[in-house]
């Protein structure tokens, strides 16, 4: 069974980054819209019996919502069933509505799970994701395949790049998140061959107010990387790295899969409190202004992408990527 990769338009830069290392060239799509606000989306090749990989990262931007791009990511999956592909997999890296994994508020929805519902309908097989918010949720949402991967081994090799050379301390900024930062601890520590510690700041949130200063951990002398699933104001890493700074952390970097960027993230961004910040490109940073966007340092995952690809379409393992060094997603 012979494999592709597609996308819609506003997905096209990324389809074929991961097509170039797959030594290939993306299924070509027609989108039309019409002037009623409603649109049609079809593959414009033959896709029956092909095992297709349908590349969208599924964050809104300016005159695509987030809820649009899903929609219309779902019609096009439908279209390859109707004309017989053998597979769908969605390739999310940025996976919408997976932040709402739980109730918190009397009568809350759980959107994740009902936008996993719609992934099962149209017909698609498998989904992949980058770094989700909460991985165990996102598995138990589905009743299809899932595969949860993970940014790590790509920080790791960048951070082992730039910083082997200096006392490191990996900081949660708060204790939902203390699994992702324990585990780029350990492979920090793994690869130097020295201890790195962990460290974790006391978060809470309440009708959008953030308390807690609950500071526990040694950064003293250190580089503290304060690690998250994702950037939104940059609120929670502002305060984090001040809380860092203030205990003794010589400098401090936020390590992130996913910016977004939003509100008042472009002055947390200025802020002198954070080194640099360290990212992937799941989300490109069109929110924020050029000054801001300089102190970025975004890394590419098409590599990571198209080896989980590779490996998915050939049954091979998948799950081993995080720990790997990443030298067969870099070469």
């Amino acid at each position: 069974m012979s494999s592709a990769v597609l996308s819609l338009a506003c997905g096209a830069p990324l389809a074929r980054a991961v097509a170039d290392r797959l030594g290939t060239t993306p299924l070509p799509v027609e989108e039309r819209g019409f002037e009623d606000g409603e649109h049609k989306i079809r593959p414009l090749e033959r896709v029956r019996g092909l095992d297709l990989y349908l590349v969208q990262s599924l964050y809104g931007e300016p005159g695509l919502s987030a809820d649009e791009k899903l929609l219309r990511t779902l019609f096009l999956a439908a279209a390859l069933r109707d004309h017989g592909a053998a597979r769908v997999t969605l390739v999310a890296p940025y996976l919408a509505y997976a932040r709402k994994d739980r109730r918190t508020k009397l009568r809350d929805p759980v959107s994740i799970r009902y936008a996993a519902e719609l992934v099962e309908a149209v017909g698609i097989r498998r989904v992949v994701a980058l770094d989700v918010h909460n991985p165990a949720a996102f598995e138990n949402a589905f009743r299809i395949e899932t595969v949860h991967l993970e940014a790590r081994g790509l920080f790791v090799r960048h951070l082992l790049a730039t910083l082997a050379d200096r006392p490191l301390a990996v900081v949660s900024p708060d204790a939902g998140g203390v699994k992702r930062a324990e585990a780029l601890r350990r492979s920090l520590e793994t690869a130097l061959g020295r201890p790195v510690p962990l460290a974790l700041m006391e978060k809470h949130r309440s009708a959008g107010v953030v308390s807690g200063e609950a500071f526990a951990g040694e950064v003293a002398g250190r580089v503290a990387l304060v690690v998250d699933d994702l950037v939104s104001t940059g609120g929670t890493m502002l305060r984090c790295a001040e809380a860092c700074r203030a205990r003794g952390a010589v400098e401090v970097r936020a390590v992130a899969s996913h910016g977004l960027f939003t509100g008042e993230a472009a002055t947390v961004v200025a802020n002198p409190a954070i080194a640099g910040w360290l990212l992937t490109d799941s989300v490109p940073p069109f929110r924020l202004p050029e000054p801001a966007r300089a102190r970025l340092l975004l890394l590419p995952i098409a590599p990571l992408l198209a080896e989980a690809i590779r490996r998915l379409h050939d049954d091979g393992p998948v799950e081993e990527l995080a720990e790997e060094p990443v030298a067969s997603v870099e070469a």
